[in-house]
Order: structure tokens, then sequence, then C-alpha cells
């Protein structure tokens, strides 16, 4: 393709991701949905006038990353802290903590019971699927009540840094000991050190740059210390958090020392900016990301009867347990915390950053389509009962 070529199609995909934005504020249908749909559509039109492209699957796992570090930090620059929220950041933390292992267990056995591979990599194929997409719960999540969407922003955050933990762990370690857990508390504590330096480094650092280009800057330091940790075997991802809600929460701590090197006037409106940038800059990676995991589906395996009687049997496996869960831990309505546990981005890249070795037959791209379409659509139907009932009572009380 020329390079005028090139620059309409991708101006022309952002706008259609940002009209399905639209759609999915009217419709409930999640615009990842209609990307991956639209990604597959191409992959049509490509092979029909036989147009050779590189790989586009080399660059997925580039994009999803940034999509996921730029994804949690915008959630959690829109967290604000106080001690009323402790009750709820506990109980979004044993949820995910709690779901993501019953989850895993529960799928890597009907993944034993159906390869017969060894148990280790059974489990580690599993991890893929037992994760709660912040990339599309946060998002969907907008429109219902603040306290619930608190509790899910809390959940899926969670989620996304325990399962990466979880992935790492088991990485590191195939055969599982004392002293295994011993070097995950190092590497824990490692990580929380190097967040606080990170989170003051980088807020002196805003307060100080004069120059008038400086969030790409602060979005630059954040994913080079993401990468560093990373490359280190460290979850990083505890990094991004935190430093959106210490940005976020900065000035509610009073130490005098604090406040005169860290809190300046102007702090509030340059948060808001990097907000804005960050979210715009997130955009535009979940839209290509997914587009292009659309692309490189082989969509014709989704006619095995195999590839599908499995995807449900991990569907009901992921909505038995978190019905079981919210029932005797939560003790709430079900809706809709039951329906928003979508997979998406990062069940892609966990399962993409697998091991050759590990990969198992059958545990397939095709699967995670199955399985990330199918919560998706769930979770649609779900959030648009819950809100036409939810509209239907404010009707009842006017």
């Amino acid at each position: 393709m020329t390079t005028y070529t090139t620059l309409i199609v991708l101006c022309s995909l952002v706008i259609f991701s940002y009209l399905f934005d639209l759609i999915a504020g009217k419709t409930k249908i999640p615009s990842v949905l209609l990307l991956l749909f639209l990604g597959v559509a191409l992959h049509q039109l490509v092979d029909y006038f036989s147009i050779k492209l590189f790989d586009l699957t080399t660059i997925l796992p580039t994009l999803g990353t940034l999509g996921l570090i730029l994804i949690v930090f915008e959630g959690a620059l829109e967290l604000k802290y106080s001690p009323s929220k402790n009750q709820v950041i506990k109980k979004s933390f044993m949820s995910a903590f709690f779901v993501l292992l019953f989850t895993t267990f529960s799928i890597s056995g009907l993944i034993y019971v159906l390869t017969r591979a060894d148990y280790y990599r059974c489990f580690i194929n599993a991890i893929p699927f037992c994760v709660i997409s912040s990339a599309i719960a946060i998002p969907s999540a907008s429109n219902i009540s603040k306290h619930k969407k608190e509790f899910i922003i809390y959940e899926s955050s969670f989620s996304d840094i325990l399962t990466v933990v979880l992935f790492n762990f088991m990485l590191s370690n195939s055969v599982i000991s004392i002293g295994s857990f011993a070097k995950l508390g190092v590497e824990l504590v490692a990580i929380l050190i190097l967040a606080q330096v990170a989170c003051l480094l980088l807020l002196y650092l805003i307060g100080r740059i004069t120059h008038h280009v400086k969030f790409f800057l602060i979005i630059a330091l954040l994913i080079l210390v993401y990468a560093i940790g990373q490359s280190f075997h460290l979850s990083s991802l505890i990094i991004v958090l935190a430093l959106g809600l210490f940005f976020n929460n900065a000035d509610q701590i009073n130490l005098p020392w604090f406040r005169k090197h860290f809190i300046y006037h102007g702090l509030s409106l340059d948060l808001k900016q990097l907000l804005q940038l960050s979210a715009e800059s997130a955009f535009i990676m979940r839209t290509f990301f997914f587009i292009i995991f659309g692309f490189s589906m082989d969509v014709y395996q989704l006619q095995k009867s195999t590839v599908l009687f499995i995807g449900a049997l991990i569907l009901f496996t992921i909505y038995f347990i978190r019905f079981v869960y919210i029932k005797l831990a939560l003790k709430t309505d079900l809706m809709p915390e039951l329906v928003i546990v979508p997979r998406g981005l990062i069940s892609v890249l966990l399962y993409y950053n697998l091991p050759p070795q590990l990969r198992l037959p059958g545990v397939e791209t095709s699967l995670l389509f199955v399985v990330i379409l199918g919560t998706s659509i769930i979770m649609s139907l779900g959030l648009f009962f819950y809100n036409r009932r939810v509209s239907g009572r404010e009707f009842e009380n006017v």
C-alpha cells in the first residue's frame, strides 16, 4: 500500500472506533466486540483482494501492553481515596483474589480432563481465561451507580495485577517450594519500593517541567519504569495503579515537607490534562489492538464443535464461580457485578507471553476468541436489562 492509502486506512479505523464508542454508549454493546468484528471483516477483504501485509501479530503484545498501562493508569487517576472507601477496596481485592484462584483451579482441572497434559501446563494455560479485563470492564461500568462503579474499577485493576503476579510466579516456578514464595515476597517488596520512588519522582517532575510538552514525557517515563520492572519479572502493573492513585490523592497528604516540595498551584489542572491525554492514548491503543486481534483470527476454527463446546464449559465455569462468590461472600445484588467479568486485552497478552513449549493444542486463540466474545455478549445483555430495570424503578419513583 502507498503512504497515503495507509494513512486513509489508519484514520478510517480511528473514526470507526469513535463511532463504535458512541454506539456502545447507546446500545450497551461493548465497542470491543465491534472492533473485533471489524478486524475479522478486514481480514476477509484482504484475502479477497489478495493484499499482502506483514505479520500483524508481531506488534500485538506491544500494543496490548501500552493499552493496558494507559487504561489502568486512566482508571486509577479517576479514583479519589477516603477512609470511607476502605471497605470497598477490601471487598474488591478479596473478590479479585479468590475468584481468580477458584476460577484458575477449576478451568485448569477442566483442561486437564480434556487434554490429559501435565497439570502445570494446564494450570498456566488456564490463567489467561481467568482475568477480568479492566480495558473492557472500566468503560462498561461508566453508567452504573458510583459505588458499584468504584468496586468494578478496583476489582478489575486488582484482577489484572494479581493475574500478572500469578502468571509470572508460575512461569518462574515449574516446581513450587517455600523458596518460591520467599522469592515472590522479595519481588513484591522491591516493586513497592520502586513504586514509591517512581511516584515521588514523577510528581516532582510534573511540578518542575516548564516545557510546553511534558505529559507525554511523564507517560513515557511511566512506561519505561514499567518495562524495566517487567524485564526483571516484577509485577510492574502495581506501579501504574499506585502512580494513578498517588497523583489523584497527593493533595490529601498533609506532611509539611511533602506539600512544600511536591504540591503546587495548578496541580489539579495538570492532572485533568494528564487524564485526558491518557484516556485518548488508551483509546488509540485499544482500537488497533482489538482490530489486529480480530484480523489475526482464523474464523474457520470457530466451525469446530470442540472449540465451541470447550468455550461454553469455560464460560459456565466463570459465571458459576462468580455467582457463588457474590452470593456467599459479597452478599449483595447479583447485578451488574455478575456480568461485568469480561475477558479481553490482558487475556490475549498473557496468551502471547506463554512460551511455545508450554502451549497446549486446542487451547489456542480461537478458544480465547470464543470466551472473549461470550463474556462480552453476556455483559452487554446483562447491562441492557439491568439499566432497563434501574430506569423503570426511577420512573416509578417520580
